[in-house]
């Protein structure tokens, strides 16, 4: 114990102390690195966050390099300062290689910017998604068809980039799909990962379209490996499907011009007691498993499309 008093102490107490202290200021040089180094940790996170905060510390080491040389004529003082800055630099150019690695094309950016990045969704996560249907927009010409009814297999899960998408059943008008909303989101979830199946409804352009597509098993890989992706992917077919039947139920009504709520399907009942019931028009479909829009069998079951 009093070696290792002795041993602190000598650690403390072995420098002088400042008796004095200096009346000049330290020339202009050291307070520019201080003020490279208070504004430089104010940067985020992200890409860009890191080119931020490397470059003003990578500049605030240098200036600290430059008054120990000049100022201070310390080497230990430049050499570590100057080590400092040559890592920072390293790191700037590294994670500027980083940046240009996952440039995009300006449907994939313009992509990112609206549905991804609001999710806070990293470059890199999102790259790996892009890569997975292999960086392509695909075109489709107005009056040609995406799906057709009971002829074209489910085998991909497609997002539309621009245009406008009409969906019909037996030549009937069900909704529209517009720009940032999945083509097949309803057959997709109607599917396990084992499991076939064709579409039951027709997808036809109304404009000329475009849109990005990934192959079923290509994707079920994608998501194995990363499961964050999954679950994204997961979040965003289940609003896609929900916006999907919010507007199949603009177009469902009940006898004596109430329409009918999907959100409420008990309440009609209680409301309407003596209203038998009534069996919405042939064009208006629901979304069940292994049928998705398939017609429904009558009011009251009309909440049991939403179980999967």
């Amino acid at each position: 114990m009093g070696e290792n008093a002795s041993f602190w102490e000598s650690l403390i107490f072995a420098h002088p102390t400042c008796t004095t202290w200096k009346q000049e200021a330290e020339g202009s040089i050291y307070h520019l690195a201080s003020i490279f180094f208070v504004v430089g940790f104010m940067g985020g996170s992200g890409f860009f966050g890191l080119l931020y905060v490397f470059s003003l510390l990578g500049l605030g080491f240098l200036c600290s390099s430059v008054w120990a040389w000049l100022d201070v004529c310390a080497a230990d003082i430049f050499s570590w300062n100057f080590v400092l800055f040559a890592i920072c630099f390293v790191q700037f150019v590294y994670v500027t290689y980083q940046v240009r690695s996952v440039a995009f094309d300006r449907e994939f950016q313009e992509l990112y910017s609206a549905l991804f990045q609001p999710l806070g969704i990293s470059l890199t996560v999102y790259r790996k998604i892009v890569l997975c249907c292999d960086a392509e927009v695909i075109t489709l010409e107005k009056e040609h068809c995406y799906a057709m009814q009971g002829k074209t297999p489910i085998d991909k899960l497609s997002l539309l980039v621009s245009g406008r998408i009409r969906v019909t059943v037996d030549g009937e008008f069900l909704h529209y799909i517009f720009p940032l909303q999945f083509l097949d989101s309803p057959e997709w979830d109607s599917l396990r990962p084992t499991e076939e199946g064709i579409f039951q409804v027709t997808l036809t352009a109304e404009t000329d379209c475009r849109y990005v597509a990934w192959r079923r098993k290509k994707l079920y890989l994608l998501f194995a490996k990363h499961r964050f992706i999954s679950r994204l992917f997961s979040i965003l077919i289940g609003s896609d499907i929900a916006e999907k039947l919010y507007a199949l139920n603009d177009r469902v009504h009940v006898g004596q011009g109430f329409r009918y709520d999907i959100r409420l399907p008990n309440f009609y009942h209680v409301a309407l007691p003596e209203t038998p019931p009534v069996q919405p028009s042939h064009h208006s479909h629901h979304l069940q498993r292994g049928s998705p829009r398939r017609k429904p069998e009558g009011l009251t079951n009309c909440g049991s499309f939403l179980t999967p």
